[in-house]
C-alpha cells in the first residue's frame, strides 16, 4: 500500500543535511574510533540555524535534517537521560538547545523538519538490552514529544549490525508520538537508503523492494518479509571526505557541475537528494560551501525553468507528444505511481522531414521523475515507448534556434 505521505516525500526532492555536534569541535575523529571528546569543547558562540535554513531554502531545499545524536552519543538538546549533552557545555551556560533552534528555523522558512538519531552509540553494546531500549525510547520521546510536529525521523544503521533492539516497542512509541512521521530505512520504514553515500541512484531504481541496504559496514540486507513501496533517498557530502566540519578539506568542496551531476543521478532517477554541509565551530555555514550551495540551487532553477508541459496521446504502451517544430535536448517524464512500476522505456524522435523514428534515449525505471538528456535534435513528434500500458506526463526542454 502506498501512503500519501510517501508521495509527498518524493515531491520534496531536495533536502539539506546538517552534521553538527561534539565532533565539530574535535578535528580528526572518525566513526567508531571510540576516542574521548571533551564536552567542554562544544561552544558555537555564533550559532545561527536560521541562516542554515534560509540558505537551504534559497538553494531550493524543501526539507532539512539535523544530527541530534551521532554515534558518539552527544545530545544536541538538553536530554534528561545523559550528562553528555548541550546542558553541560559552555555554550549559553548550558541553557542552549540546538534542536529547538533548528526546528524553529525550519518552521520560519517552511521547510519540512527532519531529525537524525543514531540508534547505536559508543558504549551501547555494554548495556543490557532492556536498559538500552529504555534509554533509546526515552531520548526519542524527548525529540518527538517536545518540539511539535516532526516530519521525518532519520535512523542510521551504522553500528547496529549486531545489536538486537525491541523494535516493536520502539516503533510503537514513535507512531504514538508522531502518527504522521516518515521513518527512514529501519524497522518500519517509509523511505529507504539508496545503498551508498555518494548521491548516486542506480538506473534501475525500483521503489517496490523486498530488502533494504542497512549500513556502510555490511553488505547484508535487511529483509522486509514482503514487497513494500519505499521511495529512495541519496545522501552525500558537500565535501569529499568529512560529514562534520574540518579545517583540512575545504579544497574538496564539490563544484556546481558535480552537484548538478548528482542531482541528475538522484532526483533525475526518481529518488530524493539529501546534501550535507557541516557547520563550522562558530555555528555558521563555511562560506565556500554556502556559496557553492546557492550557486547550485540557481543552476537547478535555470536548467529547468523553461520546461514546457506538452499534451500527449496514449495508445497501449506508447505515449505520443506532438508540438510545433523545435530543437529538443531533454524530456522530464513521470508515471502515475503505483505498485506496477515501469521497468524499461525508450524515447523516440521523429525526423522533421520524413522517415522512421530514431531512438535517442533508453531508460529503465521512471517513477516520480526521470530526467532524460540527449544531444539536441530538431523534431515535432516524440514517442515514449514503455514496457507497460501507463500514461506518461512529459515536459520538454526546447533549445533556442538561432
Amino acid at each position: 500500500m502506498i501512503k500519501k505521505k510517501q508521495l509527498e516525500f518524493l515531491d520534496w526532492e531536495f533536502g539539506a543535511f546538517f552534521h553538527f555536534g561534539i565532533r565539530t569541535f574535535n578535528e580528526g575523529h572518525k566513526d567508531w574510533d571510540m576516542k574521548n571528546m571533551d564536552i567542554s569543547t562544544f561552544n558555537p558562540t555564533s550559532l545561527d540555524c536560521e541562516d542554515w535554513i534560509k540558505t537551504a531554502s534559497d538553494a531550493g531545499a524543501k526539507y532539512a535534517v539535523l544530527i541530534c545524536k551521532h554515534h558518539d552519543g552527544f545530545a544536541n538538546w538538553p536530554s534528561a537521560y545523559t550528562d553528555y549533552s548541550v546542558k553541560n557545555t559552555p555554550w549559553k551556560n548550558g541553557k542552549g538547545d540546538v534542536v529547538e533552534e533548528f526546528v524553529n528555523a525550519c518552521r520560519k522558512y517552511d521547510l519540512k523538519v527532519g531529525l537524525y538519531y543514531s540508534p547505536a552509540q559508543f558504549g551501547s553494546k555494554s548495556m543490557n538490552g532492556k536498559e538500552y531500549d529504555d534509554y533509546f525510547i526515552n531520548q526519542i520521546s524527548e525529540l518527538l514529544g517536545n518540539y511539535g510536529n516532526i516530519d521525518y525521523l532519520w535512523f542510521d544503521g551504522c553500528g547496529s549490525e549486531d545489536h538486537e533492539y525491541d523494535t516493536e516497542r520502539i516503533v510503537a512509541k514513535i507512531r504514538e508520538l508522531q502518527p504522521h512521521i516518515l521513518i527512514f530505512n529501519m524497522w518500519d520504514p517509509d523511505t529507504r537508503w539508496i545503498g551508498n553515500e555518494s548521491g548516486l541512484a542506480p538506473l534501475n531504481n525500483k521503489s517496490v523492494v523486498y530488502a533494504l541496504d542497512f549500513s556502510v559496514q555490511t553488505e547484508n540486507k535487511d529483509e522486509l518479509g514482503e514487497f513494500k513501496f519505499l521511495p529512495g533517498e541519496c545522501d552525500c557530502r558537500m565535501r569529499l571526505v568529512n560529514w562534520f566540519y574540518s579545517d583540512s578539506d575545504e579544497d574538496t568542496v564539490k563544484s556546481v557541475d558535480e552537484l548538478m551531476g548528482l542531482y541528475m543521478y538522484s532526483v533525475g532517477r526518481g529518488a530524493n537528494l539529501l546534501l550535507n554541509i557541516g557547520p563550522d565551530r562558530r555555528g555558521l555555514l563555511p562560506q565556500k560551501d554556502k556559496d557553492v550551495l546557492l550557486k547550485f540551487g540557481q543552476k537547478v532553477r535555470e536548467t529547468f525553468a523553461d520546461l514546457v508541459e506538452v499534451d500527449s496521446e496514449q495508445a497501449g504502451n506508447v505515449t505520443t507528444l506532438k508540438f510545433d517544430l523545435q530543437m529538443v535536448n531533454m524530456l522530464v517524464i513521470e508515471e502515475e505511481i503505483d505498485e506496477t512500476e515501469i521497468e524499461s522505456f525508450e524515447i523516440k524522435v521523429y525526423p522533421y522531414s520524413y522517415g522512421q523514428p530514431i531512438t535517442v534515449y533508453k531508460g529503465e525505471t521512471i517513477g516520480h521523475k526521470a530526467i532524460c538528456q540527449f544531444p539536441s535534435v530538431r523534431t515535432n513528434k516524440i514517442e515514449i515507448v514503455c514496457d507497460k500500458n501507463k500514461k506518461i506526463k512529459a515536459k520538454i526542454k526546447y533549445v533556442p534556434i538561432y
